[in-house]
């Protein structure tokens, strides 16, 4: 069995174990009824929040409970916000937070407020430090650095180069997964025979891609046109500041360079040769698990897990799932077989030699 297939097998597998477990209603085995489950996002700057996690959660809790009501706050990037939010929904009678939060450390004082409130916690997609998490469901998040680095390290290598500097353009700093994202990196980058530039590790202000591209701007003009053989961004939104940048420089071609959360406009970049690669990180499975656990916890139940991530305070019961590179190659594959995006979707007018090139018309 291939690695995706057995990734795939394993994520169904598991969901299917907590669905069925959010399903069971105590004695009688039917759908939960009622209830109040807070959503809280962290910002809009990256697409997916808006356009796959939220809609995806929705739909899966109405699909459980149909009477339970969501109360959906996005902080955009501003953790006083998300605090005011949190406390807000917990007034207005949530009995579990979801919460993603915008500073995983600051995040513990939301936790708390919930624990005092006996209201449980599901730390999404990023992790909340140091405070008593029920749970934690997300991606591992060391492995996408590993595989964003690894992928490049490739690309470069087939590309006839074996030495240079990779700029590097980390994530938020108050983002926990940015270091994880960061760690995972260097493991793949560090032992490569590349070097990774500036030191120490630049980490982009709110993953802003503005702050990203003026970022590049600095290390074009430090480095020079040619002083560099690739980059890496932590994810798409800073790869499209980045490649802002180098276009903007007159660089041509960009070299290779990474990304993250398969974004439809980082997708078509890859489609038409301006971004390497991203990192698919499969969005309903880990809405779908965290809407699961919510609607079991709403009931009182415990689902379990085989897993478990150490945050500071506690060793959390965790999901994990497997993400996967994206390169122009296995678009048709992943994102598209995955109805993520439709063809039509990528492929519009101003993509539609590269598509052709690539296949995917």
């Amino acid at each position: 069995m291939s690695s995706r297939r057995l990734a795939v097998a394993i994520t169904t597998a598991l969901l299917l174990a907590v669905g069925a477990t959010a399903c069971e209603s105590g004695d009688s085995g039917g759908p939960a009824s009622g209830g109040k489950i807070a959503l809280l996002l962290p910002e809009s700057q990256t697409t997916r929040y808006e356009q796959h996690d939220r809609p995806l959660f929705e739909a899966r809790v109405k699909e459980l409970c149909a009477d339970c009501e969501i109360i959906y706050s996005n902080a955009q990037q501003d953790q006083s916000r998300q605090q005011q939010q949190a406390e807000a929904a917990l007034n207005n009678g949530a009995q579990v937070l979801v919460l993603d939060p915008v500073d995983g450390a600051a995040a513990a004082t939301i936790v708390s407020l919930a624990k005092s409130k006996n209201v449980p916690v599901i730390s999404y997609d990023r992790l909340i430090q140091n405070a008593p998490v029920d749970y934690y469901i997300s991606f591992d998040n060391e492995r996408v650095g590993q595989l964003q680095g690894e992928t490049l390290v490739n690309r470069l290598k087939e590309l006839g180069k074996t030495s240079g500097d990779i700029v590097m353009i980390n994530g938020s700093p108050t983002d926990n997964n940015a270091k994880l994202f960061n760690k995972g990196a260097h493991s793949a980058l560090d032992t490569s025979g590349f070097k990774t530039v500036p030191t120490p590790d630049f980490f982009t202000p709110e993953w802003k891609p503005e702050n990203a591209q003026k970022f590049m701007e600095g290390q074009i003009a430090q480095l020079g046109k040619d002083g560099f053989v690739g980059v890496y961004a932590a994810n798409d939104g800073t790869a499209g500041g980045a490649i802002s940048a180098m276009r903007a420089a007159g660089i041509t071609p960009v070299p290779p360079t990474t990304g993250q959360d398969a974004e439809l406009a980082a997708i078509q970049r890859i489609v038409g040769g301006d971004q390497y690669m991203t990192v698919y990180k499969a969005f309903k499975p880990e809405a779908d698990r965290a809407a699961e656990l919510a609607v079991a916890l709403l009931k009182g139940e415990k689902p379990s897990t085989d897993r478990t991530v150490n945050n500071g305070a506690t060793e959390v019961p965790s999901f994990l799932l497997e993400p996967q590179s994206v390169t122009r190659e296995n678009v048709k594959e992943t994102v598209v077989a995955d109805k993520l995006y439709t063809i039509e979707q990528i492929c519009t007018s101003a993509y539609a030699a590269a598509c052709q090139a690539a296949g995917l018309t």
